[in-house]
């Protein structure tokens, strides 16, 4: 069981931590792409619009703005009118991050496609720059990036625990919070079949019918 556990960490850290995407962005229209990301951790992206025609240079139509948030709301990145770009952050809190592209409504309607590469974590990190500047060889890097990889499943593990402990709290919270609207509930319910009772009796008492 604990071997499985382990095992369903890695495949979240391997697939969350690199979210390498292409998409169609439309012109007067938005795209928002989110990546749950832990606090101290380091991310980067790098966006750029792929060109239809290799053989032309790009036109100045197929350009976009972009803007990244923090889970507060907080802008982390902005560009505006631009074709390619990056960016790179610690992050500072737990939660959802938010990248937006948009483009500039244009008639007639262009769609232009956008490759993003948003990596955070380990992967995050430029490996062969590592390698230069610490003269390295193959077998010390790859223990550098194993090393770095259990550091990740171990912070993940500690994270997934937090994030139980804090769904447990409000689960308890929410089924403390039903009792006692439900014993609301059938007091309401027993205080009006009462007076109804009680009204229908009286009343019945003055038509002397009881």
């Amino acid at each position: 069981m604990i071997l499985r556990s382990v095992i369903m960490v890695v495949v979240g850290i391997l697939s969350s931590a690199s979210q390498a995407l292409r998409f169609e962005l439309q012109s007067g229209h938005t795209k928002c792409i989110s990546e749950d990301i832990k606090s101290n951790s380091m991310t980067v992206g790098k966006y750029h619009v792929v060109n239809p025609n290799e053989a032309h240079p790009l036109p100045d139509s197929l350009k976009f703005a972009v803007r990244v948030t923090s889970p507060q709301g907080n802008s982390l990145h902005t560009a505006e009118k631009v074709e390619t770009g990056q960016f790179a952050f610690t992050a500072a809190e737990d939660g959802d991050y938010m990248a937006c592209f948009w483009a500039e409504d244009h008639s007639p309607q262009i769609i232009m496609t956008v490759d993003f590469d948003w990596r955070s974590g380990v992967q995050a990190k430029d490996w062969s720059n590592v390698a230069k500047k610490g003269q390295v060889d193959v077998m010390e890097l790859e223990l550098k990036k194993l090393y770095d990889t259990v550091t990740s499943i171990h912070e993940e593990m500690f994270y997934l625990r937090e994030r139980e402990e804090e769904m447990q709290a409000l689960n308890q919270a929410t089924t403390s919070k039903m009792f006692w609207l439900s014993f609301l509930s059938l007091f309401l319910c027993l205080s009006v079949a009462g007076i109804q009772f009680w009204h229908l009796k009286t009343f019945f008492e003055k038509k002397k019918l009881i």
